[in-house]
């Protein structure tokens, strides 16, 4: 039986490519037909760029063909991004009506990375206007459905590239991440998702120690093989790290072995309010950890709320775009328009407070609970992915969806790497992630023990909607 390529991964294609048993040409063509079949069912894209995309394939074949010691690690492997992300006369909507033909004269810093690494841009992804919906629906392009079950959420706001991955539309995929925007859908669709620490990937105009960049895809391994053609410094991020010399690839290959790794574990961050299904699948992973020979110890959290923390630390920024995009005559969704309504009853030592007090309180909370260990572990999500009568019916600060974010905020506010799993379905058939957290800057670290769980937990990548 001939394997269909749009279900190898990245590394896998690179290697066929090498060995000459696959050509780039059919690797896209054979992504642009799943695109083309399943989108429709999705909503995942914005724009597809499939004419460039098979004139790339025919260059990268004739580069391979040709051969040499130069050929760039991601040369023909198909990829998504994120249309948040500025990719070079593709357009760049922000999920936006007003920007609906904007066509950016430059590239973002890591998408300009990995087009250097031969990476072959299939199409740009749905998002939420500027990113800032718990799920992935605009007006521009409407609702993008869970692959897992068409009636639910795919997560956001970088739901698009997690349910174009899960079907296999592409085997890797790029995303932003200020509060969960990657690990939330990554969750909900059932593939892998990695927020870097802050600076690690830098990007334009950087203003928030929250805000990053990172890569997804349906295995570890080709979330490290995307780190090494994206991390470094770039003088344009202010934030951004110093050079590490670090080969993520190199340490996903030759994974942590978990026995004696010292890992905290909470289900909840002191919320309390995960739901049964959820809890379930992460004790059962947790207990899984424990008989690999790893030493889980569990942890009590006392977290600032998160739905005030998050008004005092965004609200201002929700009222600027709102206030844009009325101005621009563009639909404001409620939930946008409450959050922006009510930051502007924030005083500035309100404002002040989160970025500097409140903030600190997050960091030290995650300090104390690692203590003596270099992880902790959580559920990803405390629910699993809303149906999308409950998402409209909902719309309010206090919702489910932004309850969706309760678990992925406070580690982006402590500026730790962390990185999602799927660690099995629930009794409804409904993917379920864990979240590991690394110590400040342990980038590696983190994606080299989240091969061994994986290895452990999801050997193999579990398919939704396709007979594969």
């Amino acid at each position: 039986m001939t394997t269909d390529p749009a279900t190898l991964s990245a590394c896998e294609l690179a290697a066929a490519y090498r060995a000459g048993t696959l050509s780039p040409v059919d690797a896209v063509e054979a992504v642009l037909e799943r695109l083309e079949r399943l989108n429709p069912a999705l909503n995942a894209f914005v724009t597809v760029t499939a004419d460039a995309a098979r004139a790339e394939a025919q260059e990268a074949a004739r580069r391979f063909a040709q051969g040499g010691d130069d050929l760039p690690p991601l040369l023909g492997v198909p990829i998504t991004v994120k249309d948040l992300v500025e990719t070079a006369g593709v357009r760049t909507t922000y999920g936006a009506v007003a920007y609906a033909d904007n066509v950016p004269a430059s590239d973002a810093i890591a998408w300009g990375r990995l087009k250097a690494a031969g990476a072959i841009l299939i199409g740009k992804t749905t998002t939420p206007e500027f990113g800032l919906l718990g799920t992935t629906e605009s007006h521009l392009t409407g609702v993008t459905n869970n692959p897992w079950d068409l009636g639910r959420t795919s997560g956001g706001s970088s739901g698009g590239a997690a349910a174009s991955l899960a079907v296999g539309i592409a085997p890797i995929a790029w995303g932003s991440d200020g509060g969960g925007s990657i690990r939330v859908p990554a969750a909900l669709c059932g593939v892998v998702g990695f927020k870097p620490s802050v600076g690690r990937i830098p990007h334009l105009d950087n203003v928030d120690a929250s805000d990053t960049q990172g890569p997804m895809a349906r295995r570890v391994v080709d979330i490290a093989l995307m780190l090494n053609a994206t991390v470094g410094p770039d003088l344009r991020d202010r934030f951004a790290l110093p050079a590490t010399g670090e080969d993520y690839v190199a340490a996903v290959l030759d994974p942590r072995p978990l026995t004696g790794v010292r890992i905290a574990a909470s289900v909840d961050l002191g919320e309390d309010d995960v739901e049964p299904a959820v809890a379930e699948r992460f004790h059962a992973t947790v207990e899984q950890l424990r008989a690999a020979g790893a030493v889980v110890e569990d942890v009590d959290f006392a977290l600032p709320n998160p739905e005030e923390y998050f008004l005092s630390y965004v609200g201002s920024e929700y009222q600027l775009y709102a206030d844009m995009m009325a101005m621009e005559g563009q639909p404001v969704w409620p939930f946008i328009q409450d959050l922006a309504d009510r930051a502007r009853n924030l005083t500035p030592s309100d404002v002040s407070m989160a970025f500097r007090q409140i903030r600190t309180q997050i960091y030290n909370a995650f300090v104390k609970a690692l203590g003596p260990n270099e992880f902790l572990v959580t559920p990803t999500t405390p629910l699993i992915a809303l149906t999308h009568e409950v998402v409209a019916a909902t719309k309010t600060t206090t919702d489910p969806v932004a309850h969706l974010h309760r678990l992925t905020e406070a580690p982006s506010h402590a500026g730790l790497p962390a990185l999602t799993l799927p660690i099995g379905l629930t009794d409804e058939g409904l993917p379920v992630g864990i979240q590991l957290i690394g110590r400040p800057h342990a980038d590696a670290e983190v994606v080299s023990l989240g091969r061994s769980i994986e290895e452990l937990i999801s050997p193999e990548f579990i398919w939704p909607l396709s007979d594969d």
